[in-house]
Parts: C-alpha cells; structure tokens; sequence
C-alpha cells in the first residue's frame, strides 16, 4: 500500500469540516482549511492519546480555543477513530441531538476536552491543565507525564482574559503549555489591521514564554517548532502563519470564508485545488486507515503507563487512583462531624470568611486534593491554609496559588485544574468582583464540573470601602446562572456545611459567599445531617401554628432570628428558615419544599442585596427586606440602620402583612 502523505491527511480534515458546514448550511470553514496542516502535525506526530480511550488520565490535551472551528476538531476525532464520533454525526453538524454541536462541548462528545466557543476561554483553561499536570507530579511522579497543546485564534489573543492566562503560566513557567496561534491576520470584519496591531510575539516573550513564527502550512517546520518547544523552560507560542479557507478560489485569505458556508461552487473549486477528488463526505479506505493507525499509536504509550501505574507503593498508588477516579476520601464525613460536634459547644461571633478560614484547616488535611487560592487577596479571603506551601515558578509541590489580580484568568484555570482530574480547586476574590469571573462560572455550570469560588466581603457589610465594593445585585446575579451553587452560610457550622457541600458537588460549580463583619452562631446544638445541603431548613420553629415566616440567607439570618424575638413577644407565633442555598433547596421534593415553606399567611424576607430571585419563597405576596440600589460608605451597622435591614423593619414588614389579612 502507498504511504498516505501529509498533505493529504490534511485534506481529509479539510474535506470532512467542509462537507459538513455544506451540509449544515451554517459553521466555520474558514479555520478547518486553514489549520488542518497544524492539526494533521499534532494529531498523526505529536500528540501522545488513544483515540479508543479519550479519558486515559495521562494523554495530552488538546484543547480547541478557536471553538467556532468546531468541525476541525470534529473531523480528527472521526478519522482517528474516537467512540461514537461515526460518519453520520459528522453528517449532522449543528443538527438536535448530534454529538457534533456548533461549539465543542465537554461532556458531550468524547475527546473534546472543554467547551470553548467563548474566545480565550479555551487558552485560559489550558493554564489550569498544565498547572495540574506540575502539581500531580510532583505529587505522584512520572506516572503524570503530558503536555498541553492549544489551537487558538486571532480571536483568542485579543479577548483581555488571554493575557491574565499568559502571564500566570509565564510566571508560573508552564513549560508543558504550548500554543499553536492560527495567525491568519483575518477577523469578522475584514483584516486584523483594522483593530489590531499587537506584536503578540513580543507581548507573549514579555509575560515569560518562548516565541517563534512559522509557515503553518508547512508540516515539517511545524514539526520542528513543537520539537523545540518540548524542550523549553518556558511555556512556548508558535505563530503558525496560515491562509483562512486556504484552497478557496475566491474566498482564501478572506474574511468571507470565516463563517458561512462555502457554497457548491466554491466548494467544488476547493476540493479542485486541494486535489481532493472524492464524493461528499467520502474518505478513501487507505487514507482513512492511515489516521486510524495515527488514533491507535498512542496505546503502546498507554500500556506501558498502566505498568508504570502498577510498579507505585500500593498505598500511593491506591491514592492515585482515588484522585484520578475522583473519589472523595472517607476521611472527609468524619473530619465535618467532629468539627461541627466542636462548633456546638463555641458560642463566639466570627465572620464567614474566617470560619471558613477555621473549616479549611480541618478539611485540607481530609482532602488532600483540595487546593485553594486567592486573586491577590490572601489575608482577605482568607483561604491559605498555613500547613500548606504555596505553589511558585518551578515548584509545583504546594496547595496554595497566589493568582495576582486576575479574578478572570484564575476561574478559566481552575475549570482547567477541575477538568484535568485529581485535585479540587478553589479561588478566591471579592463577591464585588465576581463579574470579572463570570464568562468562566457560566461555563464550568454549563460543563458541570465542580470548580469552586470563594467570595468574600458579600454584601454592604464589608463597610467603608464603599459601594464600588459593595456587591448588590451580585448574588441574584450568580443565582441567575443555571447550575451555579451559591452558597451563602449565617455563621462557622453552616460555613462548614457549605464547604463539605462544595467539594460533594462534583457535577456542579460553587461559590461561597462570604462576609467581612462578625456573625453569632445560630446553630447551637449538633446536628449530624448537612442541613446546609438542603438548600433551606427551618432553623427556629414558632411557638405554635406559624402566622410568619421569616426567610435569610447568611449575615441576616441573625437579623431574621432578633425579628422573631419582637414578633413572638407581641404574641404573633414566627418562624425563621435559614437559606443557604438556593439551588439546592429547588432540587428537594415538592413536599420538603412545601414543609419548609410552610402554610403561614405571612411571609418576609431579609437579604443585603436585591429582591430578584426570593420569589421562590415569598410568592406574589411576601414582602423583601434589603437593597434597591447601591450603598455609601461608612461602618457597616451604620449602613444597615441607613438602608433599613434590620430586625425592626422585618418586624413591621410583617405586622404589615397581619393587617392585610
């Protein structure tokens, strides 16, 4: 049989990707032609993966950040023979129900390792892959050993997230992180010119990394390049300089040819130039047994790791294996009953954040995975757990990532520690700045994956900083994101509860909301359930058949509990719920629901922030104590009494609802 060249392996990229944006009427066939030369290097000659097994824990990565590209990435995962990816989902690109959407999607299709699509997300999660990649093995040895290959566009390089990532992993010296740039010069609205005129090799040689630029249609030099860049100190970015829609007649080298099908005209013309003379969607058995045997290389590599795995001290290597199988250790139920047995017997005030603080010294010794960090906030957030060494250029033996100021670059790395497997990452920032992390909270929701945030300062209570720090809208805001935990504990027992929440959730990403001011407990006895799990509980019961329930989250439970004081001593029987989390609280039976809820005529809530989102609880006729606009700046129980959150208002909001009954 005739050797299958290089060239043509591409085509068949190029062919397929083409084919199916025809077909689909609607995609990017632009970056497919233009890339597939990159794509074919990396796939049949550098990449180390079983293409029968894309979850193997010691492959490479391969990340996509140029999403819109989707059918490249779609095209390599058919002819190398990836699990389900047949002919005919590549026949229904974007179609209901495909394993080929738009954008790649984790979870969704096999091999693709994180949904991409929002440009520089999938540059910025790639930090997180490679940053895992070092902590594992200075944790666990050579048995962690890849390397982490990016795909990324114009697009990409110009989104401001790109460079928060490229900074850390220069700082941080990733030296496993290599970036393959589409340089193309092209963008939707016609030449890069007219927006952009960045020297991104000079900008990436100044965050720390290596540079150089390269015919990215030239596969040997392409080659060459990611052979140097395996032997870097530094994390590398190669400029593959391409034509978009190469082989195009009339749309190479265009804006045209980015996002919109080629048409049968240019479509016949393309394949006419490539010398690619095979039927729609028809890839020759000899060409497609060449990728095959491409797809299948890598099993050797991943036998050999297996023994390797084998040869570990068996107690090692069964905490390996618990890390990578992402099995919470037995260690951690009994670490939360004990503390919380503790906890009961402590009748002290302490803001969320410290008993956060407090809950983390206990859980990181149960869960050796647990990582946490901070945006340049570390005495703020208090998330560094003093037993555990921070995590520095070279040396990756540490638990702790000081992030610098880059609230959005650390969210896309932590999705990228998450999705890598074998540690469960934490940030840390200001709930005021949560919008800075929000492109990545919303996909990490929308991957499911068990990313954590820790937020602190969360509501007007921070105080004299003012209202640019004072989160109002933000919790509404997060709560608005479909499959987002936002946990927000009234004091240390339910700050623990959260936490062990948190880190159970591994389907889901979390944030904790915590508070700057000091909080009494409101739990006082032990209690073995997660009540905090339950998203809701009644936390005091009336004194007899309820004619007011009282409903807060965090800081302004203790406002709620002081307003069933007044309203019980005015003989009006008053209930309080604790609602840590909302999410979870929806995810309870009709009737748990209902039960906490209750049947009394009147309903009040209290919440430093907006009202959006309490009608869960209130219904149409419940009335809400808390924000309807920004705050001042002044000691916090001064803005309290200010903007009326206190126990008297929630008191009178009642009474105003007994007179209408």
């Amino acid at each position: 049989m005739t050797e299958v060249s290089s060239a043509t392996l591409a085509n068949a990229v190029r062919a397929l990707s083409i084919d199916a944006v025809e077909k689909a009427k609607s995609g990017h066939p632009g970056l497919p032609l233009g890339a597939a030369d990159i794509a074919a290097v990396l796939f049949t000659k550098v990449l180390k993966y079983n293409a029968a097994d894309p979850a193997w824990p010691d492959r490479d990565r391969f990340v996509l950040s140029a999403g819109h590209g989707s059918m490249l990435l779609y095209a390599l995962l058919h002819l190398t023979g990836a699990p389900g990816m047949t002919l005919d989902e590549i026949k229904n690109f974007r179609q209901f129900g495909s394993k080929t959407p738009g954008h790649p999607e984790y979870g969704h299709t096999a091999g693709v390792e994180v949904t991409t699509g929002p440009l520089g997300q999938g540059l910025a999660t790639s930090v997180g892959f490679a940053l895992a990649e070092r902590m594992l093995a200075a944790e666990f040895g050579d048995v962690v050993d890849h390397r982490t290959y990016v795909l990324a566009s114009d697009g990409d390089l110009m989104e401001g997230v790109s460079q928060e990532s490229i900074a850390i992993a220069g700082h941080l010296k990733l030296n496993r992180l290599i970036v393959l740039w589409d340089d193309n010069g092209i963008s939707i609205d016609g030449p890069l010119s007219v927006s952009d005129s960045v020297d991104q090799l000079k900008r990436f040689e100044a965050a720390g990394w290596a540079a150089e630029r390269v015919d990215g249609h030239d596969q040997g030099a392409i080659l060459a390049a990611v052979t140097r860049a395996q032997k870097s100190d530094r994390p590398t970015l190669i400029a593959c300089k391409t034509v978009i829609g190469y082989g195009a007649p009339t749309r190479a080298g265009k804006a045209k040819a980015h996002g919109e099908p080629l048409g049968a005209e240019e479509l016949a013309g393309t394949k006419a130039a490539l010398g690619w003379p095979h039927g729609p969607f028809e890839i020759p058995d000899d060409i497609l047994a060449a990728w095959r045997a491409a797809g299948a290389r890598g099993a050797k590599a991943q036998g050999e790791w297996q023994a390797k795995v084998m040869k570990l001290e068996p107690a090692r290597r069964a905490e390996f294996l618990r890390r990578l199988e992402g099995r919470l250790p037995e260690a951690l139920a009994e670490a939360v009953a004990t503390e919380k047995r503790r906890l009961a017997e402590v009748d002290v005030s302490v803001a969320t954040r410290k008993a956060s603080e407090a809950a983390l010294k206990v859980l990181a010794p149960a869960v050796p995975e647990l990582v946490t960090g901070s945006a340049d906030l570390t005495g703020s957030n208090n998330t560094k757990v003093e037993a555990t060494p921070a995590v520095s250029p070279g040396h990756y033996a540490g638990r702790y990532i000081h992030w610098g100021i880059r609230e959005h670059g650390m969210a896309a790395a932590i999705n990228g520690m998450t999705l890598h497997g074998g540690l469960i990452p934490s940030g840390a920032t200001f709930l005021a700045f949560a919008d800075y992390c929000r492109p990545a909270l919303r996909l990490a929701a929308l991957m499911g994956i068990g990313s954590i945030e820790v937020f602190t300062h969360d509501s007007i209570g921070l105080g004299e900083d003012g209202p640019t720090h004072q989160p109002v809208e933000h919790l509404a805001s997060l709560r608005a994101i479909p499959d987002l935990l936002v946990f927000r504990p009234a004091d240390a027992t339910e700050t623990l509860e959260c936490w062990q929440a948190a880190i159970e959730a591994r389907n889901n990403p979390s944030v904790l909301a915590l508070t700057r001011q000091n909080l009494p407990p409101v739990r006082k006895s032990f209690v073995a359930d997660n009540l905090s799990a339950k998203g809701a509980y009644e936390l005091s019961p009336a004194s007899g058949p309820a004619k007011v329930s009282l409903f807060a989250s965090g800081s302004e439970v203790e406002i709620a509990l002081e307003a069933q004081k007044v309203l019980e001593g005015e003989g009006v029987p008053t209930r309080v719920v604790s609602v840590p989390c909302f999410e979870l609280f929806l995810r309870q039976s009709d009737a748990a629901r209902a039960a906490v809820i209750g049947e009394a005529p009147v309903r009040v809530a209290v919440e430093a922030g907006i009202a959006m989102g309490w009608d869960l609880f209130l219904g149409r006729t419940g009335a809400f104590v808390g924000m309807t606009g920004f705050g001042a700046s002044a000691p916090f129980r001064k803005l309290y009494d200010h903007f009326g959150i206190d126990a008297a208002t929630v008191a009178q909001a009642a009474r105003n609802g007994l007179k209408g009954l």
